[in-house]
This record gives structure tokens, sequence and C-alpha cells, in this order.
């Protein structure tokens, strides 16, 4: 496959023998020039395995699948040329420079590319230890790093976030966010801010306080007891969608648990390599659900749920908690993959008279992360008088990838434009989204696209159903 003119790669590098080819890389001038002699490789916590990267064939079949590469067009950009960088930096033949860590930023962490892999190639492990390893070696301007201080120190804290809320509400009801959005000032001043900005969901009553109580008893007969996750973004700004998840899991035989000191899952950091804060959260959750003592623990967010499964490997090197970390982690279940698994029993009425049309908005740490992506057509097909839509380039990421769309809004732009075109050309009636950040990134360029088509999760659908409403 012929590279992009623009990309700072050999064509040498095409070759059965890259290595050479990678030591001709000078990554900081995008030029073919001699290895520099200094050139540091990854520090000794836990580098990307030379193993795993060695298992590229460099064939490129993950290019056409990588929403970076589609959008940037350069061969450093995608899986294959990501894996190259990792290979010159652990030789020592690349320099680990800013312009090399700008690369590995650009990876959204959808990780299609390892669902495409023919040969099996393990880029989730890959991009998951190298992105710690920029965190720590590679200092960032000052706007970028309080940018993300922002993100890091808000978002996992629902405690600290909730404070917020009445002036965002002052903010969206008094007009004035309107008028911020009527000019281009904030895009100017601060695209990161905008991005922002732009996603912000409506701030309801709800969003103030927990609506739902510490134990939602069963109907009917008790088949399991089960905990769950209100995560962060879902708590306060989707409420619906967990009350609808609580109300469907009690409608078919669970007693759900909902332990109020649960925190954050730690998918926000550990996705942007901030293993310290990952783990420390991580190890508050199974606290909180050891305590429990449930059967299962349910998760109804996508991008949550593939982190709550990799525990065992957040804390692979605490011995207090590493064994805990899997007992956890094995107790997971996605809310959709639970309910198929253990059969609704509660029985489904049709959610309008008509046909209902519904698309089906894969998410893609549920379907590439977590292997999910039949169980959820299963249940909206349960549904009667549902319609399933397929839409082109369903496997694509829309551009949320957690906090990506405000890091990187340019390529996030034009991947949540595309995301929400090819979802409303099905000519569905209504879009399932399993994912809070999915959802919001959608929602914005609906709204900004003209489009008025409804957004629902599936959980809220079977709830509709099984109340007959």
């Amino acid at each position: 496959m012929a590279l992009d003119s623009n990309a700072s790669l050999s064509a040498a590098a095409q070759t059965e023998s890259p290595s050479p080819a990678i030591a001709k890389i000078d990554l900081d001038t995008g030029a073919i020039a001699p290895t520099s002699a200094d050139a540091k490789g990854f520090d000794p916590l836990d580098p990307p395995d030379p193993d795993l990267i060695s298992a590229c064939v460099h064939c490129g079949f993950c290019l056409t699948t990588c929403p970076s590469y589609r959008v940037l067009g350069k061969e450093m950009d995608s899986p294959r040329g990501r894996i190259y960088l990792m290979q010159g930096i652990h030789e020592q033949t690349v320099p680990f420079s800013e312009t090399a860590s700008q690369h590995f930023d650009t990876c959204l962490g959808c990780l299609a590319c390892t669902t495409a892999c023919p040969s099996g190639v393990q880029y989730d492990k890959l991009i998951a230890a190298t992105r710690p390893q920029v965190e720590r070696n590679q200092p960032r301007n000052v706007g970028d790093r309080l940018f993300r201080q922002l993100i890091f120190t808000l978002f996992p804290y629902p405690k600290r976030l909730r404070p917020l809320l009445a002036p965002l509400a002052v903010y969206q009801r008094s007009g004035l966010q309107s008028l911020v959005r009527s000019t281009p000032l904030l895009q100017k001043l601060s695209p990161r801010l905008a991005a922002m900005e732009s996603l912000l969901p409506s701030v309801t009553d709800k969003a103030f306080r927990d609506t739902l109580p510490a134990v939602v008893p069963a109907q009917g007969e008790t088949r399991y007891r089960v905990g769950m996750i209100l995560g962060c973004v879902q708590r306060l700004f989707f409420p619906d969608v967990n009350e609808a998840t609580a109300r469907v899991l009690a409608a078919n035989g669970c007693e759900v648990v909902i332990p109020k000191e649960q925190g954050c899952c730690s998918a926000l950091p550990s996705h942007q390599g901030q293993e310290a804060q990952a783990q420390e959260l991580a190890r508050q959750m199974i606290d909180c659900f050891e305590a429990a003592q449930v059967d299962f623990v349910i998760i109804n967010a996508a991008g949550c749920g593939h982190t709550l499964k990799e525990y065992g490997h957040i804390l692979r090197h605490d011995p207090e908690y590493h064994e805990r970390a899997i007992a956890f982690s094995s107790k997971v279940r996605d809310a959709q993959e639970f309910l198929i698994a253990v059969g609704i029993t509660a029985p489904l009425s049709p959610l309008q008279e008509a046909p209902l049309k519904v698309v089906y908005q894969d998410a893609c740490h549920l379907l590439h992360g977590q292997k999910i992506g039949l169980q959820p057509r299963q249940l909206l097909r349960q549904i009667p008088g549902v319609e399933l839509y397929e839409p082109v380039d369903a496997a694509l990421c829309c551009g949320s990838a957690g906090v990506y769309n405000m890091l990187q809004p340019e390529v996030a732009e034009e991947l949540g434009q595309q995301k929400a075109e090819n979802l409303v050309n099905t000519g569905a009636d209504l879009i399932a989204s399993a994912n809070p950040g999915c959802a919001l990134q959608i929602q914005k360029h609906l709204t900004a696209q003209g489009k008025s088509v409804p957004l629902a999760h599936p959980m809220q659908l079977l709830d509709r159903s099984i109340q007959g409403s």
C-alpha cells in the first residue's frame, strides 16, 4: 500500500526487514537521517512488550479500520505506524521525542485494529503500555498540562463535579450558552474548551442528587443479587439511564445493590496513561463491591465496562489487590451481556403501534474491547415491533473515545459528523447507544446537522417495553 507523502516513514520500512529503515527516521524533522547516538528508549517500568511488537507483520489490514488514519492519512497515525515507532524507541534507533509522542496521542484507543488484525496483534496491550511511558517521559506544554489536569481532577469525581452543576445550569438557562455558541470567540480562544462546551448536556434537577435507593428489590422470585455501578458522567447527566437499568434488572428477578460510596471506575485516567490515579480508583471500587457481596457487578456504560474487566492488569503489581482485582473483574458484566445470558423473564410490550425503526450504534469498547456486538441486537429484537437497522461503517469510532473529543477536537469533529450522517441515513426513527460519551458526541452532531432523531440507551427501551409505555 502506498504511503501518504507526509508520512514520516521511509519506503524502506515496508520491506521484510524494517529495523534498518526505522533507524533512519528522524521524527523531529520528518526526514531520513542517521540514527541519533543518544536516542533514549522507553523507561524500564512496563514498556511495550517486544514480543507483542514483533507479532505485527505489517500487512496493513488495520489501516482502513483506524479512525485517526482515516482522518489524518498518515502512516504514523495508524496502528502499524505506531508499532514501528514502538519498535524504534525500544531499540533506541528512534528518539522518544515530543513528535513521536504526538502520534501516540492521536490514537483513539478504539481497538478496531485488534478486531481487524489477521495476525492477532495485541495492539490494545501495546498502546496501554505506551501511554504511561508518554506521561512519565514527555513534558507537555503549559496549556496542554493545565487542560489535562482540569479533566483528571474533575471528571472522575462526581462529588467534585456536582457543586459545579448550579453555575452550569444558570449558564444554560440564562441564555448565555446560546450567546457563546452564536459566536466563534471561544473556538478562537481555545478549540479544546470550545469542544468541551459543545458537548455539555442539559443539567436537569436529577443531576443534583442520587435518585436510586441503596437496594432495589427484585420483582417476583429473586434470581440474582447484583451490584450496579452508577458511573461518573452517567450518574450526573444520564440518571434516567441508571434508573431504567435498575428497573429492568429488578423486573427480571434481580435484587439490585447500589453502594452509595462507589466512585469512578478509573476508565478515564486508565485510558490516558494516568496509572497511579487509575490504580487508586480501582482499589476503591473493589473495596466497595466486595463489601456488597453480590453475584455479579453490572455496568451500563461501554467504556467503563472494558476498564472494570481489566482490573487484574491495572493492579498487576499490587500484591494486596491483584487477586482481588481478578475476582472482582470475573463478576463484571455489561447489562446487555448479562440479560442475554440469564434471559429476559419480564413480558415485553410494543413501544408504539407502528413498527419502530431502530439503528444500534456500536460503542468501541463494547464491540472491540469486550467483543459484545450480538447481545445488544438480540435484546432490541426481543422488543415487539422493533425493526433493527445497520449503519454504514458501524464499527468505526464516533470520535468520542473517552475525552479524545476534547483533547483532539479536530479529528473527533470529522468522525462525529460522519457517524451522525451514517446513523441518520439508515432512515431509523431512533438511535440506540450504550455509552454516555458516544451519546453526547452523536447528539452534538445531530444538532449541528439539524436532525431531530431521538437517542436512547437500550436499557431505556427495554424499561419502556416492560412498563408498557
